[in-house]
């Protein structure tokens, strides 16, 4: 079983949920509190020891290239005047660790995953999805790869939602559980209302074998006319070992703006330089 050492974030979208703020800038650089989403996953990378970060990304994009590159006017002013340089903290991402890949058309997730194949090469990669904000000790990645680490194969990460809800999902249908551990038997992406196997659905993070890639170079299109990734890994049950592990922690789904807005007062209210303030503020909501 080959480590775990490469990750894929797909950050081609458009992000039109929330124009007009993503007119021009990238979904991925909205903060929450004051980091970027896109700087929430790769912090959850390297604490899961992932060493390659590979960017899958489309036009308009560039500002995260520029985040996580060097700033030598910005960290030379903050030095000239006393800042503390810690203030951009992960910023950085070596030349050596970092790959910038273009997806050229918006065909899904699965064709912005396959855009990564040349670089991934022949080995297991992970896939986050900056949307969704994963709030946990450890990182959610961090736990995928320990149980990776136990089982091999294949991973999703997974959580229970609301009946009403597994319309929204790729949903799993489970086999044998160990604990946090589900066998995957069977994946369907965004069953009919009333006809999902179950109601435990796969969130933005995900283990894969580079087999994965054979079945998306087939471009076959699924729900909405795109390429799912959900589909090509459906092909590898039962070829090799699949798992859905369920995350001791929360999600906030940033890609809808409720769930943005939770997860900002969610995280402020943990900070000790700004908790305080919004807490008293929520009061007097409340009242």
């Amino acid at each position: 079983m080959k480590a775990l050492r490469k990750a894929v974030f797909p950050v081609g979208g458009l992000g039109t949920r929330f124009l007009p703020a993503t007119k021009a800038v990238p979904k991925e650089m909205l903060p929450v509190v004051d980091r970027p989403l896109i700087q929430y996953a790769v912090d959850e990378a390297r604490e899961a020891g992932i060493e390659q970060m590979i960017f899958v990304t489309g036009r308009g994009k560039s500002a995260i290239e520029d985040h996580f590159d060097i700033a030598y006017e910005l960290e030379a002013t903050l030095g000239a005047r006393g800042k503390a340089i810690d203030l951009l903290q992960g910023t950085r991402l070596e030349a050596g660790n970092v790959v910038y890949v273009r997806q050229q058309e918006p065909l899904g997730l699965g064709h912005a995953v396959w855009c990564a194949r040349d670089i991934v090469g022949d080995e297991p990669f992970a896939v986050l999805l900056a949307d969704d904000l994963m709030w946990g000790r450890p990182g959610c990645l961090k736990q995928m790869v320990d149980a990776y680490e136990r089982v091999g194969g294949n991973m999703v990460a997974a959580e229970q939602v609301p009946d009403d809800q597994t319309h929204r999902y790729g949903i799993i249908t489970p086999g044998q559980r160990d604990a946090a551990l589900t066998e995957v038997q069977g994946l369907v992406e965004k069953p009919a209302p009333g006809t999902a196997p179950s109601n435990l659905s796969v969130i933005g993070r995900y283990v894969l074998q580079p087999e994965v890639f054979a079945q998306l170079g087939r471009r076959e299109t699924g729900a909405g006319g795109e390429i799912q990734l959900t589909d090509a890994m459906a092909t590898l049950i039962g070829r090799q070992p699949f798992h859905g592990l369920t995350f001791d922690g929360t999600r906030y789904d940033c890609g809808d703006k409720a769930g943005f807005i939770t997860a900002n007062i969610a995280l402020a209210l943990e900070r000790e330089d700004v908790g305080d303030a919004v807490r008293a503020y929520l009061k007097t909501v409340a009242a």
